[in-house]
């Protein structure tokens, strides 16, 4: 196989590269003013005021250092929730008003998407960042806007079967459950996302990486037809035998392989992330690949699928540190006291919590401990900045994550504090996470020796 990525075998280069992520969610003064400005999504004066303040967050993680910033790829949030449509268009702007932040999305949905368009998306994000970027691709969960955008696939989205098994903070929560049986139906149609998704990035990874690719699979056959595209005029006069791609015209003067255009700026491409949400076979899929998996999910989840990550790339010729080339996905709400983030808390995350991940039963809600239920999910941590300075570093002890991926509901949580959330993040808590994946990196090149 072809192996995209270097593994770095120098603890001293590991420090915790933090991201961040926002969707973004359109402000309401309350969940009244929510309804009252139905389909807030389509608010054309709320996205505007969203766009302009959303510049000075990313601004902000430019100058903090931080190593990413991302966005999403949703439709139809009509409520407002996750209005990120088109993901290219933001991190090329995004490429534009920063100097040292990388740009990317988490991520495209690869069981629906064109991945032609993508791999040209992507290269071209590349270079307007001069190498500033990097690719998520996700399977897709939403089925009011999946089952639209893949219907040409026969793609419906994922209930993550396997996840729900795996991820005890999903038992019982609506992962592709009722009651805890898993239909044999959201297994089929889990099986054939999967499919397509991988389909998909097999073909952008050809895109990306060679000159003339061709691809004959089950979604996709690149040229069409048996004798491939037989009216391409450039070939009957020779133009493109003489000046295109090598291999792209036969001798019958048929088109049989394309060149996608351009390549990357970076030298195979950029660094890939594949979300997930604790799938054993996501895990080992991203293990075989070099990619790197973001973990939706606990701690008590994420670190046994991160030593199932680290045996599997081994054998695939990948010689990871521990944590290294993996991504922990975390909410946080740092504020001078615990009760002003409880706070923090239910103006900013409830409505979305209660409206939306819950509503979807992907996450667990006890209206008799909103606070609780969310704490429960391992997702969140809040307090002051040394309290989750604290509840981050006893999470790293177990699995030393390279990558964190902050997510901030923002326009709902105002830019001022996502910024001021960002800043003690960098201060307090990320010192103490380069210290334990220096530890860790140096215990395992000192047993090595």
């Amino acid at each position: 196989m072809v192996q995209y990525f270097n593994s770095v075998t120098s603890w001293e280069a590991l420090m915790v590269k933090p991201i961040l992520q926002t969707y973004p969610v359109i402000h309401a003064e309350s969940e009244e003013e929510r309804e009252k400005l139905r389909p807030i999504g389509r608010n054309k004066e709320r996205y505007q005021e969203t766009v302009k303040g959303w510049h000075e967050v990313i601004m902000a993680a430019d100058n903090l250092d931080f190593w990413g910033v991302a966005t999403i790829e949703h439709h139809f949030w009509s409520e407002g929730y996750e209005v990120g449509p088109a993901p290219a268009i933001m991190d090329a702007y995004w490429a534009a008003i920063t100097k040292n932040v990388r740009v990317g999305q988490l991520g495209y949905v690869m069981s629906i998407q064109n991945p032609i368009r993508v791999a040209e998306e992507t290269a071209i994000i590349d270079h307007l960042s001069q190498g500033r970027s990097f690719v998520g691709f996700a399977r897709g969960y939403q089925s009011r806007w999946t089952n639209v955008f893949g219907q040409h696939y026969g793609t419906t989205s994922t209930k993550s079967p396997t996840a729900a098994k795996n991820n005890q903070t999903a038992v019982g929560a609506g992962f592709a459950q009722s009651g805890f049986t898993i239909s044999e139906k959201d297994v089929k149609n889990d099986q054939h996302n999967r499919d397509v998704f991988e389909e998909n990035i097999e073909i952008v990874l050809k895109a990306w990486t060679q000159d003339s690719m061709n691809h004959k699979g089950n979604a996709w056959q690149i040229p069409p037809g048996e004798s491939g595209v037989d009216d391409w005029q450039l070939a009957q006069v020779g133009v493109t035998q003489r000046l295109g791609a090598f291999d792209e015209v036969d001798e019958n003067n048929n088109v049989v392989n394309v060149s996608v255009c351009p390549s990357p700026y970076q030298d195979p491409h950029p660094p890939v992330f594949v979300s997930g949400s604790g799938s054993p076979e996501t895990i080992d899929y991203n293990a075989r690949m070099g990619f790197i998996p973001t973990y939706f999910t606990d701690i008590n989840t994420a670190a046994p699928l991160g030593l199932q990550y680290a045996k599997t790339a081994a054998e695939n010729g990948f010689n990871w540190l521990p944590g290294q080339n993996q991504n922990i996905v975390r909410w946080l709400q740092i504020a001078e006291s615990y009760d002003a983030a409880v706070d923090a808390v239910m103006a900013h995350d409830f409505d979305i919590w209660k409206n939306f991940y819950a509503a979807m039963g992907r996450r667990k809600l006890d209206e008799a401990d909103v606070i609780g239920s969310m704490l429960d999910s391992g997702l969140y941590c809040i307090g002051t900045a040394e309290s989750v300075r604290d509840q981050l570093v006893a999470q790293w002890e177990e699995m030393p994550a390279e990558f964190i991926t902050l997510i901030y509901h923002y326009a709902q949580m105002p830019k001022d504090k996502v910024i001021q959330n960002m800043t003690e993040f960098n201060e307090v808590v990320k010192p103490a996470l380069d210290e334990i994946t220096a530890n860790a990196g140096h215990d395992m090149a000192e047993a090595a020796e």
